[in-house]
């Protein structure tokens, strides 16, 4: 307990009538006390930052507190009670009067031209140190005032209570910050397969990325992913080795794995000055300086550039000699221009080569994506992040330097793409925008085109984690936050208005593109948005009471709204709630956050596998449906084929015979293709979606005056008769798995695999581990950790990732048949 006492109070005087000099000594003595009692707050403070724990003094003033009609013991004891409502927790953005000279406050970000805005992410394997890197970044960058611990569960941006128990990132979360005149608007995401979508919407509205490698891993299982995501949306990167400290890290090996596993050509701008527990600092390749940090500070933010000399570092001197001539070399290779450069000037002595123009080359080459620039450090003890942050605003593009081709047919009217949306209980839907074009202001109408509808931006904020800071307006390039868009969804496209649209739609025809009807002007303007992927588990979820069940089915569409690759449906049978979500950690922390943020005790059922359906032959079906509704008399026939497809196709494949009416086609088809698509939702073995399904419609016959609802009700009815009729096979989800595991449990490790099904395709050696890669079905790896953790002593670590779905052998179907029949 902190013990406040100030020397020379003296004891109030007894009650009674008091003179007017006593009471002006008493309004002296109170302004000293609280004088002093502030100051020795700021001493214990600075005291406490060593566990990284600050006290926030609570600034609100006392109210009332007339000091001339109080003694001194009355001082005491309002002082006193002030001291109770010092929170626990840290600070990370300024509050009125209380934060000094050495933090930012987040009104201070400066807005400068587009050319210096970097729109980044951060993206790795889970545990590589992202969080952890951007914990530095922002503590280096003026904006927290201590170094936040994953283990401690203090970060920024990890503000989830999930996160925090768990010392993982969930969810993504935006951060604003500058450095050095760059404004920085950086995303860390998460590094688990369950929470892939939150990489991929948020990877698509970045301009560049920081791939995070641990040194001692090199790519891992969620590394492939990540740079896959990143190579579709065509995002320029930068590599950073983490944990050179590490036992075991290794910088060739793990720039050698970037080689040989992700396809890619790295330069080397950095070298290790020692690895593992000799790590001390990094050698700057292309200015020859090396950078080492005091050994006797503990944030890291001291250390010294020296240039490397021939008589105190003669070893090192000629390795990055020899490293920064290849690198010349490796981009002579890649970018033309400097090649010329080099052969003309500088072919004799590469030495001369001003460090600013390699610096502008391996900016190109970056940009073009034909090389990605190495660097390393260790963020978790302070060493290498400083030069991250440098190489982020130099090497990185701006806004302006991608080449958004849509943005010529909105000649700077407002453009957007929302790629999140959070719920607060207070203020709504709160929707993430990339601003491509345009400014965007509190107040300002604007068009859905995906929606189709108008709605108003009530404020605008800039995003700081959890916190958000209201501003006047956001320009081009930028990340924003609105509040008031009740409509938007993940991936929807806003512009100002619908003339805009309209306007936009008719550019981009008048440059020459072919003629688009009518309802596809719209779809030319929207921004690609993100493919939400396919949930591989199931459960069904019940509220406490039936009186809850209206809360719940809030609950999920706000959920659904925010997490797109979480999925609801009702189960037509039973009538329960049925969640889909990625895996089990993904429903697990579903779960959790209805119970914490919505007060519901939900009960979760077991959790089942989202197997699938096909057909093996082709199979042909006729079906009429004749109703009469009141004096209206609706007659469909049907005639078609379902035959399975040559390519995977999750969705059915409808086509049309030649024999069919055009003329009917143009009313019904919409009709024929929803009816052909709700048959497929639910397969004749299992009630799981049909895929791999062609259905080729023969005939066609209507009655005049029938409803399109009876046509698609009729189609639906043939196709599900078609498809009970052909020969079925349960499709299965087939996970790759890699298996890191220690030489002298390796036996155990595959025989258990054995008995799960698993296919193993190679084993690697990895220093003293195996890496185990292969194929196991989903249903037999639930649980799998707690297994590989008891059969290896907790030394094994493993990752999955959902490959395809494969068609299960006769004897596993029959038993999974007979399992769901109740047989078994």
């Amino acid at each position: 307990m902190v013990r406040w006492s100030v020397p020379g109070i003296q004891p109030c005087e007894p009650p009674g009538r008091r003179s007017r000099a006593y009471k002006l000594n008493c309004y002296a003595t109170g302004l000293a006390l609280c004088s002093h009692f502030l100051k020795r707050i700021t001493v214990q403070r600075a005291k406490m930052l060593s566990n990284s724990r600050i006290f926030a003094v609570n600034h609100k003033k006392i109210s009332s507190l007339n000091i001339n009609n109080m003694c001194c013991c009355k001082i005491r004891a309002s002082l006193k009670r002030l001291k109770p409502h010092l929170p626990l927790g840290r600070n990370y953005s300024s509050l009125p009067g209380l934060i000094g000279n050495d933090i930012k406050s987040l009104r201070s970000i400066i807005n400068p031209p587009i050319a210096k805005i970097r729109n980044i992410g951060i993206m790795a394997h889970i545990d590589a140190g992202k969080t952890t890197t951007t914990e530095r970044i922002l503590y280096y960058s003026g904006y927290t005032r201590s170094l936040g611990d994953v283990d401690d569960g203090d970060t920024v941006t990890d503000f989830m209570a999930q996160e925090r128990e768990r010392g993982i990132t969930i969810q993504s979360a935006a951060v604003t910050f500058d450095w050095k005149g760059y404004r920085v608007n950086l995303i860390d995401t998460p590094g688990h397969v369950d929470f892939t979508l939150e990489v991929e919407r948020c990877l698509r509205v970045l301009d560049g990325a920081v791939a995070v490698f641990d040194a001692s891993a090199g790519v891992e299982a969620q590394t492939r992913t990540v740079w896959r995501q990143a190579d579709k949306h065509k995002i320029p990167r930068i590599c950073f080795l983490n944990k050179m400290d590490k036992t075991g890290a290794s910088f060739n090996y793990a720039v050698e794995s970037i080689r040989e596993k992700l396809n890619a050509k790295p330069l080397l701008l950095q070298l290790p000055i020692g690895e593992a527990k000799t790590f001390q600092g990094v050698v700057d390749v292309v200015s020859k300086e090396k950078l080492l940090w005091n050994p006797n500070s503990d944030d890291g933010k001291d250390f010294e550039r020296k240039p490397l000399l021939e008589m105190s570092d003669p070893k090192l001197l000629k390795e990055t000699t020899e490293a920064r001539n290849a690198l010349i070399e490796q981009v002579a290779d890649l970018d033309d221009e400097f090649a010329d450069l080099v052969l003309g000037e500088f072919s004799e002595n590469f030495d001369l080569l001003p460090a600013e123009k390699l610096q502008t080359a391996i900016h190109r080459v970056t940009l073009a994506q034909t090389a990605v620039p190495v660097l390393c450090g260790s963020a978790l003890k302070n060493k290498g992040v400083q030069p991250l942050l440098d190489a982020i605003t130099m090497y990185l593009p701006s806004p302006e330097e991608r080449n958004y081709e849509f943005l010529q047919w909105y000649k700077g009217d407002l453009c957007a793409l929302a790629f999140k949306v959070l719920h607060d209980k207070q203020r709504g839907p709160l929707v993430f925008m990339r601003i491509y074009s345009g400014t965007m202001k509190p107040q300002l109408a604007v068009h859905n085109i995906n929606g189709n509808c108008t709605e108003r931006i009530s404020r605008l904020l800039l995003p700081f984690a959890d916190q958000h800071i209201e501003i006047p307006s956001l320009t081009a390039g930028n990340i924003a936050l609105t509040v008031g868009l009740k409509h938007t969804a993940t991936g929807d496209t806003i512009v100002s208005s619908k003339a805009s649209a309209v306007a936009a739609a008719r550019r981009a025809e008048g440059q020459g593109e072919e003629k688009h009807r009518r309802n596809n002007e719209a779809e030319r303007l929207l921004l690609a948005g993100v493919e939400i992927p396919e949930p591989v588990f199931f459960c069904t979820i019940e509220p406490p009471s039936v009186a809850k069940q209206p809360d719940l089915d809030h609950a999920l569409k706000c959920l659904q709204c925010e997490d797109p690759s979480l999925k609801v449906r009702l189960d037509p049978d039973s009538g329960q709630t049925v969640l889909c979500g990625m895996g089990e950690l993904h429903i697990e922390i579903i779960h959790d956050r209805i119970k914490r943020e919505y007060g519901l005790e939900t009960y979760l059922g077991p959790l089942q596998v989202a197997y699938r359906e096909t057909i093996l032959n082709s199979v042909c079906a006729t079906d009429t449906l004749d109703r009469t509704l009141g004096d209206k008399r609706h007659l469909v026939t049907v005639e078609l084929e379902a035959k399975p497809t040559e390519t995977p196709s999750v969705r059915p494949v409808v086509e049309y015979a030649g024999s069919v009416s055009a003329d009917l086609l143009k009313a019904s088809q919409e009709a024929i293709e929803s009816g052909a698509h709700s048959a497929c939702l639910q397969g004749p073995l299992l009630g799981s979606p049909v895929q791999d399904v062609a259905i080729t419609l023969r005939s066609l016959i209507i009655h005049p005056g029938t409803s399109t609802t009876m046509i698609s009700a009729c189609v639906s009815r043939c196709v599900q008769k078609a498809l009970k009729k052909a020969d079925k096979q349960v499709l299965e989800p087939l996970m790759s798995l890699e298996v890191t595991v220690a030489k002298e449990y390796l036996s155990p490790v595959l025989a258990d695999l054995a008995q799960r099904r698993g296919d193993i395709q190679e084993i690697q050696t990895h220093q003293d581990n195996k890496v185990v890669i292969g194929f196991v079905p989903l249903a037999e790896i639930m649980g799998y950790s707690t297994v590989l953790r008891t059969l290896t002593s907790g030394s094994a670590t493993f990752a999955l990732e959902l490959s395809n779905y494969q068609a299960m052998n006769p004897q596993d179907q029959s038993t999974l048949l007979n399992r769901r029949s109740g047989f078994i």
